[in-house]
C-alpha cells in the first residue's frame, strides 16, 4: 500500500481486468441511463474538456449561472440519478474504511485532449470523509499538490486498474491530471471504448 503522503495511498492494479470488464459494463448502463453531459465554469461559463455524469443519491455539476454544486438530477433529463452499483459500495467499504456510505459517484469521461486543472474536492459538507478515486482505460499523468494551490506537486501515472484514496490529511490537497498517457498493456475496457479514452470514477460522502 504505497502512501504517497500522509494520508494519500495509491493502489496500482487493485481491479484486474475481469473486474475492470465487469464495472465498465456497470458504468456503461449509468451513462445510458443518465447521459454524459458538460459542465461549465462558474465565472466564465466556459466548457470543461471532460464530459460526465453520476450515480448515486447526489451528483455534482457546474454551470456558470450557480457554479459548483451536488443535485439530485440530472440537468438535462430531470431525472433522478441511477442507483450506485453494488460493486462501488463494496470497493469504498474495502478501501475508504469510512463508516458513513458514498452519496455520488461523479464519472469523467476523458478524451485523449482532455485535462483536470489542479483543484480541491470541497463542495462537500463531509470533509472528513476520504475520497475514493478509479480509473478505467488509458492512462493520465496524475498531479498530487498540497493544501495550496502554489504548493509543489509530485507527479504519477494512474493506469486502468488503479484505485487512489486522499484521506486525513491529503483530503484537501490540490489534484489533477495534466494529460492522458498512451496505454501501455490492456486497452480499455471494451463496454467504455466507444465514450472516450479515460474513465475515472470518483466516490464521495457529501452530507
Amino acid at each position: 500500500m504505497p502512501e504517497l503522503a500522509p494520508g494519500a495511498f495509491h493502489y496500482p492494479a487493485f481491479l484486474d481486468q475481469c473486474a475492470q470488464a465487469a464495472l465498465a459494463e456497470e458504468i456503461a448502463d449509468v451513462i445510458a441511463a443518465a447521459p454524459l453531459y458538460v459542465s461549465t465554469m462558474p465565472k466564465t461559463g466556459a466548457p470543461m474538456s471532460v464530459r460526465m455524469t453520476n450515480c448515486g443519491a447526489l451528483g455534482w455539476l457546474s454551470d456558470k449561472e450557480r457554479g459548483y454544486r451536488y443535485e439530485a438530477h440530472h440537468p438535462t433529463t430531470g431525472d433522478p440519478w441511477p442507483a450506485m452499483p453494488p460493486r462501488l459500495l463494496k470497493l469504498w467499504n474495502e478501501l475508504a474504511q469510512y463508516a458513513k456510505p458514498p452519496e455520488a459517484c461523479l464519472v469523467n469521461v476523458y478524451d485523449e485532449k482532455a485535462r483536470m486543472g489542479l483543484h480541491q474536492d470541497r463542495d462537500e459538507a463531509d470533509l472528513a470523509a476520504p475520497i475514493l478515486s478509479l480509473s478505467l482505460g488509458a492512462d493520465c499523468r496524475f498531479k498530487l499538490g498540497g493544501a495550496r494551490r502554489g504548493d509543489r506537486a509530485i507527479a504519477f501515472a494512474l493506469s486502468s486498474g488503479d484505485a487512489l484514496v486522499l484521506s486525513g490529511p491529503a483530503r484537501m490537497r490540490y489534484h489533477g491530471v495534466d494529460r492522458i498517457l498512451p496505454t501501455v498493456g490492456a486497452p480499455a475496457p471494451p463496454a467504455l471504448a466507444a465514450f472516450g479514452a479515460r474513465v475515472n470514477l470518483t466516490l464521495r460522502r457529501v452530507t
